[in-house]
């Protein structure tokens, strides 16, 4: 729900800060003093219209930052949007912003960060729902009545089975679909994969094999450097020459010497072992010279077939994968490729059966949900009426219609049809609305805007009040034409709308207004020559105060009516709390 809202040089508005408790938020004051501006500063951070005008004389810019506090409900759908995007900071908290610049441009920000426009309005959806004059309206979207519906129906049992149904044929005909198309190539596609797992499979890859022939390459290649420097090192070491002895013997010199040394003193046996290491290891390097010599060898003709099997890995290679590994997974797919098309048309007969079986199965779980929402729906129609007459709207009528479309290929329907069908089932649901006595029912995309639509609408939320998720709605105008009777009607349903919602209502009726837990006066005034709108929260004397203005103004007469309207919309709300 909305929890705070700051607006700075938005329209007549200097610098705004307000604070929000859960409940019904009524604001009040003269016309013109800018209560619907602030309604307009709401829909402007929620993604709505937004340009210059709105920016205050003499600013360059105009800031509208909304908090909500995200409720269980809509935390879910919330969270997955913020996390697609990356924006996601707490789990129940949310933080938009809308800045307007005098240049033409404005900036949407969510949590702090610059965010596309269409995703603060698909946010904005989830958190806000403006009643009145703003096109903001979420029963507006024909695509939510069927889900509005499902919830006031108690539906989820019935949606579960239908829908995992419907996976389930969705995934058979995706893969008869790729099955029918191989088909239709499979000739070709046959000699291709053939030809390319005959060229893989000739060459007898090994993992491994492409390092150790590079290795043995760069042997081959370099074997007659190898084996001069194995020769130079071995006669270095075994052999010698007039003028330098081999280093074995200086190393078997050195050992008789310090071996002398340790005789006599036998403190320095450590050198003599010493000596003797390096005389063992110049031996033993010397052998393994002479075996490594003796291993290297000259063959043109095996280098020839080295770089004649690396030239064909490397081919294969770029033909099928960047390494070996990747051109045997590539060998593999194809070989199951061709498991699949040799065995098609099995497999496609298989998966017919199976989806005539599924769209027999799909049709009942159908026709069980779309019987739920029927006996819902007559229910629903009932409630809004109900509500609607208690509204002053007697002669309104209010009913759910539902249509099938005609499909050949779709769900097996009673009389023997077929129709279409998607993920929420058969039914292609919208609310139908006729205001006054004699009207034909229209879409509510079409019903008459101000103060009745907001009763319409307000009868609406009230009967789907459970199945509404969206945690902050707003009321502009819902009292224009009504008497003060009906406006304590209204005032009930809004504060009982209060139990479940975060409601905020623009008002002139006092009895509507005495039902809020929070009531907010808007004034305007003129300050140092300028224009503003001054907001102030209202308790005890100085709503008293309020009320009675809008009872007709000042004196004890209408602060004694002020003070009953009061007291009679306490004591009406408790006992609203207490059914």
């Amino acid at each position: 729900m909305l929890t705070e809202l700051r607006i700075e040089n938005f329209a007549i508005i200097d610098r705004l800060e307000l604070h929000f408790r859960p409940g019904l938020i009524t604001f009040t004051g003269e016309t013109g003093a800018g209560k619907s501006i602030i309604l307009d500063a709401i829909a402007a951070v929620i993604g709505g219209k937004a340009d210059v005008t709105m920016i205050r004389a003499g600013a360059e810019r105009a800031l509208v930052e909304a908090s909500f506090h995200l409720t269980p409900e809509t935390q879910a759908d919330v969270q997955e949007l913020l996390e697609r995007e990356g924006l996601l900071d707490e789990l129940d908290q949310l933080t938009l912003s809308r800045e307007i610049r005098r240049e033409g441009r404005s900036v949407a920000r969510i949590n702090g960060r610059a965010a596309n426009l269409a995703l603060v309005r698909e946010l904005g959806a989830h958190l806000v729902d403006i009643h009145g004059q703003s096109e903001h309206l979420s029963l507006l979207n024909v695509r939510q009545h069927i889900h509005l519906l499902d919830r006031f129906a108690a539906c989820q049992p019935e949606l579960e089975v239908y829908q995992s149904i419907y996976g389930q044929l969705q995934g058979v005909r995706r893969e008869l679909h790729r099955l029918r198309l191989a088909e239709q190539d499979a000739e070709r596609r046959t000699d291709l994969l053939t030809y390319q797992l005959q060229e893989i499979e000739a060459a007898h890859l090994k993992p491994d094999e492409e390092t150790a022939l590079r290795q043995e390459r760069d042997r081959l290649a370099n074997a007659e450097h190898l084996a001069s420097s194995a020769q130079q090192a071995l006669a270095l070491l075994d052999e010698g020459t007039p003028d330098a002895p081999a280093l074995t013997d200086l190393a078997g010199q050195v050992l008789q010497l310090v071996s002398g040394i340790s005789r006599i003193d036998p403190s320095q046996q450590s050198l003599t072992e010493q000596a003797d290491t390096i005389a063992e290891l110049a031996g033993d390097l010397a052998h393994e010279l002479r075996s490594y010599l003796d291993q290297i060898e000259f063959n043109p003709r095996r280098l020839a077939q080295v770089e004649e099997r690396l030239d064909l890995l490397i081919k294969l290679q770029r033909k099928y994968g960047g390494s070996i590994e990747a051109v045997l997974a590539f060998a593999q797919k194809a070989r199951e490729e061709l498991e699949t098309i040799a065995h098609a048309t099995e497999r496609i007969a298989e998966l017919e059966e199976k989806e005539a079986r599924l769209l027999e199965e799909l049709g009942r779980a159908a026709l069980a949900l779309s019987e739920k929402r029927k006996e819902a729906a007559h229910r629903l129609e009932e409630g809004v009426e109900r509500e609607l007459a208690e509204l002053s709207m007697a002669g309104a009528r209010f009913s759910v219609d539902f249509r099938t479309e005609p499909l050949p290929e779709g769900l097996p329907w009673p009389g023997g049809e077929r129709v279409a069908f998607d993920a929420t089932g058969c039914d292609r649901v919208e609310f139908l609305i006729a205001p006054n006595p004699g009207e034909g029912l229209k879409p509510l995309v079409k019903i008459a805007s101000g103060g009745e639509t907001s009763r319409l609408m307000l009868a609406l939320k009230n009967v789907l009040a459970r199945a509404d998720f969206i945690p902050t709605l707003i009321f502009d105008e819902i009292d224009q034409g009504i008497g003060g009777r009906v406006g304590g009607v209204v005032g009930e349903k809004l504060w009982m709308l209060g139990r479940r919602h975060a409601v905020l209502c623009v008002t002139h009726l006092p009895q509507l207004a005495a039902f809020g837990d929070q009531h907010f006066s808007v004034r305007k005034l003129v300050k140092g020559g300028r224009t503003l709108t001054q907001v102030k929260p209202l308790e005890g004397a100085e709503r008293l105060e309020e009320l009675a203005l809008m009872l007709g103004g000042p004196g004890e007469a209408n602060l004694n009516a002020a003070r009953e309207t009061l007291t009679w919309a306490q004591a009406r709300a408790r006992q609203l709390q207490d059914r």
